[in-house]
């Protein structure tokens, strides 16, 4: 295992557009082989890795459709359990082991959750793909993921975006808006900062479960804050 690692055993957060690339929606092949790419990478450098991915690319929820919110966020997660098969496909195209475990039972598509099995699945290297949410309606997939991430015993959770990551404002349309290497829980709440939903912001906050986010799209971006170089992210702990 590489020793300049800060962190050995992560959670990643993607979401589901991820996967979609240039189309409106579904699975762009190239973008779904570039989310592999950046995980195989980092799992070379003997991180252990756990995943939990969005379902934005095939469901957007209550919002757009105007349903009961309950049906709505269950649809969404079967739609992450359809994103996880699909990353589990390209994984072992890619020759990574890799074990989808659902929050309720869905076989022969999923298991169900075993943590002890999850941890010997993380023990030798594999990747476990964490999906259909929490099995309850009105929690996100940063919900998900605080709670696997702590279940599994991760140090940390790392939240996949579009920005290198956090800033004072907007970046798009604040140019001059400063980037954070770092921050504590307590400047990110006072600072307004939407790291991730106030559940899963609570969860690592009060199990001091450091959060980091960097751009996914970005070229060795994962593997630097792995190392501990925040140049090209934000670590809130």
């Amino acid at each position: 295992m590489t020793t300049n690692l800060r962190y050995h055993r992560v959670l990643l957060k993607i979401s589901g557009e991820a996967l979609k690339g240039k189309l409106e929606h579904g699975f762009d092949p190239a973008a779904v082989q570039a989310a592999v790419d950046r995980v195989a990478e980092v799992m070379k450098l003997g991180v252990q890795m756990a995943l939990v991915v969005g379902a934005g690319n095939l469901w957007r929820g209550a919002s757009a459709s105007g349903m009961d919110r309950v049906t709505a966020d269950h649809m969404g997660m079967l739609g992450t359990v359809m994103n996880a098969l699909c990353l589990k496909d390209a994984f072992i195209r890619n020759g990574i082991p890799v074990h989808v475990h659902a929050c309720s039972d869905l076989r022969p598509f999923a298991q169900r959750f075993e943590r002890d099995e999850a941890l010997t699945q993380l023990d030798r290297g594999e990747l476990v793909i964490f999906a259909g949410g929490t099995g309850c309606p009105f929690l996100t997939t940063d919900t998900t993921a605080a709670l696997r991430a702590l279940e599994v015993n991760c140090d940390a959770v790392v939240k996949a975006t579009k920005v290198n990551g956090i800033y004072s404002a907007d970046p798009v349309k604040f140019p001059d808006a400063k980037k954070f290497a770092e921050l504590s829980f307590e400047d990110a709440l006072a600072g307004h900062y939407k790291v991730m939903d106030a559940a899963a912001f609570s969860l690592c906050a009060e199990n001091n479960l450091a959060i980091v986010v960097c751009k996914f799209e970005e070229p060795g971006a994962l593997a630097k804050v792995l190392s501990g170089d925040f140049s090209v992210g934000t670590i809130v702990s």
